[in-house]
């Protein structure tokens, strides 16, 4: 395994990041711990999971279901130690959740309480604000964005402030390591770092944001503030919900899959994306490469990108994914995927 810092915190995570979405839906306990089992056999140590998972599909029956899954594992094997352990306060939206409050200093003392006892742990390494409160043009929504309606006032920097103070009292207290953006945009992020810098507050040191052959947002601007400012991308859904896996190529869609239970896959699976996605897969076959790794290993060929979260239902794609991190992409490949990205730049 491959690993590197997690922005400038001095904490080394693995390139490859275990993804736990689906644990409590369409994975059980006894085959979430199988591949909590083997992704540290693998010398995978960076592991990401939020208070709202699971996700497929999401429901308030469920929400906490994974971290509890996650908790029972470490009760279990005692290898808590071993583990660089991220996890995520949920935004305004989740009605079940805090009846749908924004990200506070206070709701972060609240929801943090709740993830350490279903975590069944005293500390977070890594925690996130899951999506920011003025909403982001991220979850597809690049095409409806419109920031000129956001306040200009202040309240947003008044609000990361009080996030901030918030985490700096946690990180004293032991609770949290370090913190983290998820679903944010340069903007953003460049403020929670100035407000850091201007009160000697704690600094963000990473951003999770969808980043796959599919959805390359991240290259420009976003990519830019990752090189000056070392806040690493950890980055989500690299197969694009199963897309790039090839998997439905055919048509078909396997039952049990995310397509069979999320139609559209949020709006990821389209008459743009099919095009990208078939050409995408005829470069792997002319290079007698697997399709996933193909896409994971270009993932991790990006500078920016500090680890690539991998999700898996079975534990033969959770090998197939880890195995990625094996993979060396010639410049002709990097040729051929950036010929497709010029026909198909924004598929999704």
């Amino acid at each position: 395994m491959q690993y590197r810092k997690l922005g400038r915190s001095g904490i080394d995570v693995s390139r490859i990041c275990l993804g736990t979405m689906t644990w409590g839906t369409q994975n059980d306990e006894a085959q979430a711990h199988e591949q909590m089992d083997y992704a540290l056999s693998r010398g995978i140590n960076f592991w990401d999971t939020a208070e709202m998972y699971p996700t497929t599909p999401r429901t308030a029956a469920t929400t906490g279901r994974t971290e509890e899954i996650v908790g029972s594992w470490f009760a279990k094997t005692r290898r808590r130690d071993e583990v660089v352990l991220a996890t995520k306060i949920t935004g305004e939206g989740n009605n079940d959740i805090r009846s749908g409050e924004l990200i506070t200093g206070d709701s972060m003392r609240r929801a943090l309480e709740g993830s350490l006892k279903r975590l069944k742990t005293d500390y977070v390494d890594l925690y996130q604000l899951h999506w920011p409160n003025r909403g982001s043009y991220h979850f597809r929504k690049l095409w409806q964005f419109d920031a000129t309606g956001q306040d200009k006032s202040g309240a947003v920097q008044e609000n990361i402030l009080d996030v901030l103070e918030t985490a700096g009292e946690l990180v004293r207290q032991g609770k949290i390591r370090t913190l983290g953006l998820s679903n944010e945009s340069a903007w953003g992020t460049m403020q929670f770092l100035q407000v850091a810098e201007n009160h000697g507050l704690p600094r963000v040191a990473s951003v999770q944001n969808e980043y796959s052959l599919l959805c390359r947002v991240f290259d420009s601007d976003m990519a830019e503030l990752s090189h000056h400012e070392d806040v690493g991308l950890m980055a989500f859904s690299p197969l694009a919900a199963g897309l790039l896996s090839g998997k439905y190529l055919s048509g078909e869609v396997p039952a049990g899959t995310r397509l069979s239970i999320q139609p559209s896959l949020n709006g990821r699976y389209n008459e743009y994306s099919r095009l990208a996605i078939a050409a995408y897969a005829e470069v792997a076959k002319k290079h007698g490469l697997d399709m996933a790794q193909m896409a994971l290993a270009f993932c991790l060929t990006r500078p920016f990108t500090m680890s690539v979260i991998v999700g898996a239902t079975c534990m033969d794609q959770l090998k197939t994914d880890i195995t990625s991190i094996e993979v060396e992409l010639g410049e002709d490949v990097l040729a051929d995927i950036a010929e497709v990205r010029r026909r198909h730049p924004m598929p999704i």
